[in-house]
């Protein structure tokens, strides 16, 4: 008993330290994988350069900026852009009006997505289920522009044609475009024609996955179709939405600005203005760099604390979370 002993110590004696076994490992695998590595380059350099070196410029939320100062030159106001903001009148209508938007984009929108994946799943001819799929993610091609554009021609005063059939339908001569009451109800319809068949492919992706066997299984003990999906196929994708639920949840407060802020008039402004469009009228417009900048970074903070809460909700449930 004593020789293995004796030659467990030899080696353990002449074995290189931990860091070095490591570091070892660490070269033999990049060597190995060097390719990949260089795949990754380009994203990290791309979120290196546009998403963390701007970073530095978020200091000028807790400085009085002065271009002509520099942001190193501009004198400190600890949080006091933060105190004025939420002292502002226009604090409340604008929490209101981000979180009604957002509110509505995810109880309305995001289960559609679901939806959506799984009638594409049941469809078995595959020439009609390309087609159709094609057909459901072109829109999220076209820009806010052209969406915005296709709007007005279509609610139009007097020369749209929804504008007349709905008008005609309903017996009354309303201005869809201006009408406060039809603003939020229009922009949750265009991010539905523009960004929910494009959603679909994360799902769809997760219900290839889902083992056949359990669907003939089913299909052997009576089980119709509406069955199968319930207790088999929402069961079987149920992380998947739970991740991307936490991520929309984090991107609530962005409402967009693109969209917003082509589909605001004079007439629906109140209805209309979120974080987003307050951020570009009170800093480009009126040059107001700090006191904007302290706003969006209020907004970004709120985001990282739905989606950390979110997760820990998940979690708290015993399902899979983000991280």
């Amino acid at each position: 008993m004593a020789a293995p002993v004796v030659e467990a110590e030899a080696r353990a004696a002449n074995r290189p330290p931990v860091r070095e076994r490591k570091n070892g490992r660490f070269s033999v695998h990049f060597a190995h994988y060097k390719w990949l590595y260089l795949l990754l380059l380009p994203g990290v350099v791309y979120f290196a350069v546009f998403r963390y070196a701007p970073m530095y410029g978020v200091s000028i939320a807790f400085k009085d900026y002065v271009p002509f100062l520099g942001v190193n030159g501009s004198p400190w106001v600890g949080v006091q852009n933060f105190t004025d903001f939420f002292a502002n009148p226009d604090f409340p209508r604008l929490l209101g009006n981000t979180l009604i938007l957002a509110f509505l984009n995810l109880g309305i929108a995001f289960p559609l997505t679901i939806v959506l994946a799984l009638l594409l799943n049941e469809v078995r001819l595959s020439v009609l289920k390309r087609t159709v799929q094609t057909l459901v993610y072109i829109p999220h091609f076209l820009s806010w522009t052209i969406v915005a554009s296709l709007s007005f021609l279509l609610f139009a005063l007097d020369i749209g044609p929804l504008f007349q059939f709905l008008n005609n339908v309903m017996g009354t001569n309303i201005d869809f475009l201006s009408d406060p009451a039809w603003f939020r109800p229009l922009i949750v319809l265009q991010d539905i024609w523009k960004n929910t068949g494009w959603g679909t492919i994360i799902f769809l992706a997760a219900l290839a996955t889902v083992d056949q066997d359990q669907y003939e299984a089913a299909i052997i003990d009576g089980a119709g179709r509406f069955r199968r999906v319930w207790h088999i196929t929402l069961p079987a994708i149920r992380s998947t939405i739970i991740v991307m639920l936490i991520l929309a949840i984090g991107q609530m407060l962005n409402t967009g600005f693109e969209q917003i802020y082509l589909m605001t008039n004079a007439l629906n402004r109140e209805v209309a203005d979120v974080f987003d469009t307050y951020v570009y009228f009170v800093g480009i417009t009126q040059g107001a760099y700090s006191y904007s900048t302290a706003v969006g970074l209020f907004k970004s903070l709120v985001g990282i604390v739905l989606i950390f809460g979110t997760n820990w909700l998940a979690k708290r449930f015993n399902q899979s979370g983000l991280f």
